[in-house]
């Protein structure tokens, strides 16, 4: 028998189903391989009895004839962003570590209903803060992939590295992120798999501990476009307890899928061109205007002039809201209470917030507060704000002239850990090519597109249209087609 390891989110429900193999037996293929994995440090807690049980509940609703869901016998990787009923949630912090929900998110609980088993909580930046998965409380997640002839430790991307890491790495077939400013699309680009992030509202944010409320949003991360698609169906939908949610029906983008793209325009952003990027970047994107010619579609340039202050925004924005978000922390209700002796109130919030956020957490809530200060209020966070607003109307006027656009998803490819972590600017400037579509709340995907001279994995990004997932999906096949990347991390871990 194939090792049920290797196989992908479609090939594993679609063969439980048949009868080829049980989900039992997919399940245990799965928890050997996240236990022999503990060098990657891609699992803050590791769930095997979980798998196990939603597996065995797929096995018996199989031999009595049940109907049997979307997920069913497929184990996945929870991200410790989602609030899992029972089991430790950090937001791989110090000032969550021991917490364990009393509810379930609303995304993981439909996961479930779809017949998906949990196979551990997945690392990541602190609060989803970071680029390179090094802020977690719980040490750096270490990315499959090794440079050829070398043997330094890659960043897996961030804040989903855990799960960007555990997927490419065949620990499990597929894993939730969310993303914020690109923490879907970039850590997927430096790994080697895709992901989605869909349309701001298309998934609940509720049970999802929060960074940046108006930008945050859950998706699929899986080893191939189908993949991503068919779990998102089961993570997408509409939730009263979430005051953003679309109140609008699911598509059915995994049965859907066309990468002939024959009618279709690609828009090329002439402002993505940016000094500093790696040459080998640009000839992948290039590579991809042709794959994507070849798929039918029409290629036409266009402008988005306002890119260039996206970066800064979001790095206003974010904060900001990062910094009303974590007000919660003060260690009265939940997680960590730090109590010096003789201690007031305000002493017992300073200690418990001191010893309970990382450095990157403090940093982007002391940017926020300055932010939104009487003093700075308008200067910063009001421009930002209209900034936002320019970047979405860019994107407006570009839809009248193209269906999706085609970009880089990173400037570079996977760095060694350490070279960016005391240079903050360095570190964000990766989220360059991913910033602008969260702004603007759209559908954005990484697909691999092959490997760089050092055999390092490089993304190409699709962004498209308010709710046209759809487009973003097909225009994703049409490169996994052409691009044939099948290349996987060798196993030294």
């Amino acid at each position: 028998m194939t090792d049920l390891t290797n196989l992908g989110v479609k090939a594993i429900r679609d063969g439980v189903a048949a009868g080829d193999f049980t989900a039992r037996e997919v399940a245990e293929g799965f928890n050997a391989n996240v236990a022999a994995a503990a060098a990657l440090n891609a699992f803050i807690v590791a769930t095997p009895e979980h798998a196990l049980a939603a597996a065995d509940r797929i096995d018996a609703d199989r031999a009595a004839g049940k109907p049997l869901g979307k997920m069913a016998g497929v184990p996945i990787g929870m991200k410790d962003l989602f609030a899992t009923r029972g089991v430790q949630t950090t937001a791989a912090s110090h000032i969550l570590e021991g917490f364990k929900p009393e509810y379930e998110s609303t995304v993981s609980q439909k996961l479930w209903d779809a017949g998906a088993g949990m196979l551990g909580k997945l690392n990541m930046d602190q609060f989803a803060m970071g680029s390179s998965n090094e802020t977690s409380h719980f040490g750096n997640v270490i990315s499959p992939w090794r440079g050829r002839g070398g043997n330094a430790d890659l960043a897996p991307g961030g804040s989903s590295g855990g799960s960007s890491a555990a997927v490419s790495a065949r620990l499990a077939p597929a894993a939730t992120g969310t993303d914020t400013g690109g923490s879907i699309r970039q850590p997927a680009a430096l790994t080697g798999i895709s992901g989605i992030k869909p349309t701001y509202g298309r998934c609940s944010r509720w049970g999802i501990v929060a960074f940046a409320s108006s930008l945050d949003q859950a998706g699929s991360m899986a080893r191939d476009v189908t993949d991503c698609a068919i779990m998102l169906e089961a993570m997408a939908g509409f939730d009263p307890k979430d005051s953003t949610s679309l109140d609008l029906p699911v598509p059915e983008w995994s049965t859907s899928l066309d990468a002939n793209l024959k009618g279709k325009r690609v828009g090329i952003p002439r402002e993505y061109r940016m000094d500093g990027t790696d040459e080998e970047i640009l000839k992948s994107w290039d590579e991809g205007i042709a794959w994507l010619k070849d798929a039918g579609a029409e290629v036409v340039d266009i402008s988005l002039p306002h890119t260039r202050y996206a970066l800064p925004a979001y790095y206003i924005i974010a904060p900001a809201e990062a910094s009303s978000n974590l007000a919660r922390y003060d260690g009265v209700r939940y997680g960590l209470r730090e109590l010096p002796q003789g201690a007031n109130l305000q002493d017992m919030y300073a200690a418990t917030r001191a010893a309970g956020f990382g450095d990157e957490v403090k940093r982007r809530i002391l940017i926020g507060t300055y932010v939104l200060s009487a003093g700075f209020y308008d200067a910063y966070y009001t421009q930002a704000q209209k900034v936002r607003t320019l970047i979405a109307r860019d994107f407006e006027k570009a839809w009248a002239q193209c269906d999706v656009i085609l970009a880089p998803t990173t400037p570079n490819a996977a760095f060694a850990l350490g070279d960016k972590l005391d240079d903050p600017l360095a570190m964000y400037l990766n989220d360059v090519f991913s910033v602008p579509a969260s702004l603007a709340g759209l559908p954005a995907m990484s697909v691999p597109a092959g490997l760089n001279s050092a055999g390092l994995p490089l993304g190409l990004q699709v962004i498209g249209k308010p709710f046209d997932e759809q487009g973003v999906l097909d225009a994703g096949l049409a490169i996994e087609q052409r691009a044939q990347f099948s290349a996987m991390p060798e196993k030294w871990w």
